[in-house]
């Protein structure tokens, strides 16, 4: 698999320590980076790359916590463009310092909203787009596709409340006969915002499609709100989400049980891929997200994993930091091979993960069964002791580790650190 690389993307890959593909095992470009700050920077620089040579196409950006530090570069780059100090930095960067982009010739689609959801509440996205995208990065209103609950499929005059006194959204509606009044509001509400959804994915074809989209990844490898299982053709849609979505989601909408009541408005894994030179970035960081990003790069394109939809395109990439590709097998292998000392902890995530892989006890592992692992065989170079001693270790750690857990602490004051009261259990 041929990759072409941006400068900016260059730059990035030989900053890194790693390249930018392993195959077969990956099957999507991947550029490692250190740490968070500099994921927002490298996508930054990418996006200020991809502006300046698409003035006026279409942009889709997420919102949350995962794009923070990338909304900071931009607006550092964007206010402070003639300064010397980010002129060299545009430079070093592989960014051309003379062309400040056009951002206001932008079209802008917006990915996803809870429903039913106030756009004037600080904790909707539609709150979140109009402050950090349209103002902090000048895009122009006009030209923006945006999702407000507030007026999506109803009449003059009535507001959400009115149709969902209690925020539950019944989708069983769309295919069976309202049984009172309120249902019936609640049915012809529900049409019209399907409605209103096909009229969007209408507008976002009649644009082209997406030319620029940046996206996180969900607790269960969601993309937008197109959560694991959604069908890769997918459109814009009003629909339900499981409960890792909804559990994530808690802290903005005060609690699990909030939660649970919401559904999402969010465009489909088709939306993203229908423009075929679509660069498509997802951005990672942290080791939380290690093995979800292992399984959207490495693993075959199925449905329980949607970003593995974006193969397909050319210019879909992964922005990650160190902590996030801990997972990915060829570079761990890279790395465990430069390293001079593995350590115990190395030795036990290793064997233990052969000894499921198996479906062995640790202590029941043969030369032959760390020969046949890569990993582990390079780990064997780097360790003195023989396999068998290694794996005596690991299991009477792992047996330790659980007697002290089911101890009895008497005496002991714990401070619980949930972030919401209903999680506790």
């Amino acid at each position: 698999m041929d990759v072409n690389l941006t400068p900016v993307e260059e730059n990035a890959v030989q900053a890194s320590a790693f390249t930018a593909l392993y195959p077969p095992t990956e099957k999507i470009p991947t550029i490692v980076v250190e740490n968070f700050p500099s994921l927002g920077k490298l996508v930054a620089m990418r996006f200020i790359e991809w502006v300046q040579n698409n003035p006026g196409r279409v942009i889709s950006l997420p919102t949350g916590k995962t794009p923070e530090h990338f909304i900071k570069w931009v607006r550092r780059l964007l206010d402070g463009w003639r300064k010397p100090e980010i002129q060299e930095l545009l430079k070093e960067a592989g960014v051309d310092p003379s062309n400040k982009p056009d951002i206001s010739s932008l079209h802008f689609v917006q990915i996803d909203e809870f429903y039913p959801m106030d756009s004037s509440q600080q904790n909707s996205f539609n709150y979140y787009v109009k402050k950090f995208y349209i103002e902090g990065f000048g895009l122009d209103p006009d030209k923006a596709l945006l999702i407000d609950s507030t007026s999506i499929g109803l009449e003059p005059g009535r507001k959400l409340r009115d149709i969902w006194p209690d925020n539950h959204v019944d989708l069983t509606l769309r295919y069976r006969q309202a049984v009172n009044n309120l249902e019936r509001k609640q049915k012809a509400a529900l049409e019209e915002v399907d409605q209103w959804c096909m009229r969007y994915e209408h507008r976002v074809r009649e644009l082209g499609g997406i030319g620029f989209f940046l996206g996180g990844i969900g607790p269960d490898g969601h993309i937008g709100f197109n959560i694991k299982g959604s069908d890769h053709h997918s459109t814009t849609r009003l629909c339900p989400v499981n409960y890792e979505t909804q559990a994530a989601a808690a802290t903005d909408l005060g609690g699990i049980e909030t939660a649970r009541k919401c559904l999402v408005i969010t465009i489909g894994l088709r939306t993203i891929t229908l423009n075929p030179d679509c660069t498509a970035i997802i951005m990672a960081a942290g080791q939380a997200k290690a093995g979800l990003i292992a399984q959207a790069i490495e693993s075959e394109d199925h449905i329980r994993v949607p970003a593995s939809c974006l193969r397909q395109l050319p210019n879909a990439r992964f922005y990650i930091t160190r902590g996030a590709a801990g997972c990915l097998a060829e570079r761990r292998i890279e790395t465990l091979q430069s390293t001079q000392q593995v350590s115990d902890a190395d030795v036990e995530e290793a064997l233990v993960n052969l000894a499921v892989k198996r479906n062995k006890r640790l202590t029941d592992l043969t030369a032959a069964d760390g020969r046949s692992d890569r990993l582990v065989s390079v780990l064997l170079e780097k360790r003195p002791e023989p396999l068998r001693e290694l794996a005596k270790m690991v299991r009477g750690n792992l047996i330790s580790r659980i007697e002290k857990g089911v101890g009895v602490y008497k005496n002991k004051c714990f401070l619980h650190t949930e972030p919401h009261h209903d999680d506790i259990v």
